[in-house]
């Protein structure tokens, strides 16, 4: 299983020492599950008073999982590094002149099934990627004060402060979320409400209190700006998984933590300009797949905002949820950004359903 780990991650492109290293944190651990385990299943043996012969099967097979185990992540690596060995670098073994066309071509004819099978394997991994991504950062509910500072090209600043909150539908899927503007008196009593649907379009609406009326957008209002920010609705919401096609472009360090580089390509044209966007390459960490920079292509091609992810926190920790602190982004062409900085984020408070509903939003 180490050495199958080792080669996928060769094959995706990421360098040997950091490919060992990934080995290690993901097949490493697996194996010391295992050799705990079999070591303690067997360890119930060592209860059979006046057996001796029990007591030191039980030790001996507690011996071999601590040498085998051990053997696999030290001594293994270290020979394959060594060695190099040429069904692991995949280099080819076809030296000999003599070896018949016929081998030759059933040699070819077998690596490309083979590299399309594992072209395949690597397209489902990244779905299964963007799907943790997905979720890594939805906890069951929170509530969270937040300022929006909104920057334009001059460097002039205009801060807002709210407070929101989320919660998990009945499908542990779907997120509701609320933000209620605090300050400055211009967008006071602002509040917006995003309601997920996997199997429908997601709800957005908002209640602009000059107008003492709750409005509802439609799937296209997705693209727009979320309340005068660089962010839009849709960044806010999420994007659903199942819209994009996605393409593993490298791996990159970012501030010291290897990430994924994935791009993300709309299936339809209909996704595409609901979106707002033609491309969106993501740097997703290894550890928490959490999105720590996100760059996006406009409808027409072009480069349209760079988007970072800080001060990341383990907020849930049962449940393994994470969640950024503070958010820019920066629209690079018109020169105008956005930060978000969460305070007082606090998960799993008992958020009640009502601060989801349109009556609310009323409410001065």
């Amino acid at each position: 299983y180490l050495i199958y780990r080792l080669r996928e991650e060769l094959i995706m492109g990421t360098d040997e020492i950091t490919a060992v290293r990934n080995v290690i944190g993901t097949a490493g651990q697996a194996i010391l599950f295992v050799a705990i385990s079999v070591s303690a299943g067997y360890g119930v043996l060592l209860l059979s008073f006046g057996y001796n012969i029990h007591k030191w099967l039980a030790i001996l097979i507690a011996e071999a999982m601590i040498m085998s185990s051990l053997s696999a992540l030290l001594l293994i690596p270290a020979l394959i590094l060594t060695f190099r060995p040429d069904f692991i670098f995949r280099r080819a073994a076809m030296k000999q002149n003599s070896m018949p066309i016929s081998i030759v071509i059933l040699v070819l004819v077998f690596g490309l099934s083979m590299q399309s099978k594992n072209s395949w394997a690597a397209e489902i991994d990244l779905t299964q990627i963007m799907q943790k991504n997905f979720v890594v950062s939805k906890v069951y509910d929170s509530m969270a004060d937040a300022t929006f500072t909104l920057i334009n090209k001059s460097g002039q600043e205009r801060v807002r402060k709210t407070f929101g909150t989320t919660k998990l539908e009945e499908n542990s899927i779907d997120n509701m979320r609320m933000t209620r503007f605090l300050s400055p008196p211009d967008v006071k009593g602002t509040v917006s409400l995003l309601i997920e649907h996997a199997d429908k379009d997601d709800d957005i609406w908002i209640y602009l209190p000059a107008l003492k009326k709750v409005r509802r957008l439609v799937s296209n209002n997705k693209k727009d700006s979320f309340v005068g920010t660089d962010f839009s609705y849709a960044d806010v919401i999420g994007y659903k998984v199942g819209e994009w096609n996605y393409k593993l472009l490298k791996e990159e360090l970012v501030e010291g933590q290897p990430c994924y580089v994935i791009e993300a390509i709309p299936k339809s044209e209909t996704v595409k300009t609901n979106n707002g966007y033609s491309k969106r390459v993501g740097w997703l960490r290894k550890d928490n797949l959490m999105a720590v920079k996100m760059d996006f292509w406009d409808e027409a091609g072009q480069l349209l905002k760079t988007s970072t992810y800080t001060d990341i926190q383990l907020v849930d920790k049962t449940r393994g949820k994470w969640q950024a602190m503070r958010l820019e982004a920066t629209n690079v062409q018109t020169g105008h950004r956005t930060v978000i900085k969460f305070d007082n984020f606090k998960a799993n408070q008992q958020v009640k359903d009502e601060f989801f509903t349109t009556r609310y939003m009323e409410k001065e």
